[in-house]
């Protein structure tokens, strides 16, 4: 008898310790979800692929989750350059920003972050994998794009087709034949991996001669749909989903290594007026049910996320990420692209 009821309060013991720190664990989040309440709404920039019915649905999904009921007012990013310097702007003049969570690429953050311009947040009590949270805790991965050369199928031959990213050196494609963005990040992330930063600015200069046709993401898109260009040098996975759903013959130059994976990062932005709001959404950015939103109305999840669509696409593939160490240096060269290439 005695040994059973040694037993017994042994049980208890566990079973209250347990307990304790279930309650422990939970604590972070439930104190984020009460401050979240009482700033009652979200001032929300994401990319303009996203939509305001993705957002609106993102801001549904959240409610629910977390028992809230917050206010989204979502902005559509189509120039991540122009919002990032709208927030340097703001930032000089003393002014707080006009978003209080910011959905851009890890390049466009670590504009941000070398600047200081980040309201850090320990993630990781609140369960995030350290592997998804970049710039000293300033934001979370919340999906990844791929990025790789694009073309109209119905007008460029399979035989001329990019077998490589040195093919677009070409002199075939002269004459403003190829297209070049303003995320000159993209090329820039090449010297993250086995190129390096010579070969990278080489690659460049030599693309930079191809007399090429200059334009955002969204205007090398519509080119290539009218023939106007025959390759855009990069374009996001973002706009190959909306041509599936459009039934746009826009597709990736698949079987290009390495494929490039910029990385949506959701950050709050130093003094932000509702940043516990911004917090608690970009934590709830990584899960399932957020995952699969942003997947159909965005088209990406993230690749750090076991059993997502972009886990199982990366299997087996050379792919770039850029990591916090390497931001600086993409900082710089995105800069320097650009001037070389006209911008």
């Amino acid at each position: 008898m005695e040994r059973f009821r040694s037993f017994f309060n042994s049980l208890v013991t566990i079973i209250a310790l347990v307990g304790c720190a279930s309650l422990a664990a939970a604590a972070p989040i439930d104190e984020l979800v009460a401050a979240a309440r009482k700033e009652g709404v979200i001032e929300f920039l994401a990319p303009s692929t996203l939509g305001p019915q993705g957002a609106q649905t993102l801001a549904e999904a959240f409610n629910k989750r977390y028992n809230l009921n917050i206010r989204l007012n979502y902005s559509s990013s189509s120039n991540m350059v122009g919002d990032v310097t709208k927030v340097l702007t703001h930032a000089a003049a003393g002014a707080p920003p006009e978003w209080d969570l910011m959905v851009v690429t890890d390049a466009h953050h670590a504009s941000l972050w070398v600047r200081k311009l980040h309201q850090p947040f320990d993630y990781r009590k609140l369960g995030i994998d350290p592997q998804s949270i970049q710039y000293d805790n300033g934001t979370v991965i919340s999906a990844n794009q791929f990025v790789l050369p694009a073309y109209n199928k119905n007008i460029l031959p399979p035989k001329d087709v990019p077998k490589s990213w040195e093919d677009l050196l070409d002199p075939k494609w002269k004459g403003g034949k190829l297209g070049m963005s303003t995320a000159t990040h993209h090329p820039a992330r090449l010297a993250t991996g086995a190129w390096g930063e010579k070969k990278t600015t080489e690659f460049v200069k030599s693309l930079a001669k191809q007399e090429l046709t200059l334009g955002t993401l969204g205007a090398l898109y519509t080119r290539l749909q009218v023939g106007e260009i025959l390759v855009a040098v990069t374009l996001t996975d973002s706009y190959i989903n909306t041509a599936k759903k459009s039934g746009a013959p826009i597709v990736h130059a698949e079987g290009i290594e390495p494929v490039i994976s910029p990385a949506y990062n959701a950050g709050v932005p130093k003094r932000a007026l509702h940043p516990n709001v911004g917090h608690l959404f970009a934590a709830f950015l990584t899960t399932p049910e957020a995952q699969e939103i942003w997947e159909k109305y965005n088209g990406q999840t993230s690749a750090f996320i076991p059993g997502t669509r972009a886990y199982k696409y990366v299997q087996g593939k050379k792919v770039l990420y850029m990591t916090q160490d390497q931001a600086g240096m993409v900082d710089r060269l995105t800069r320097e692209y650009g001037k070389l290439f006209g911008f």
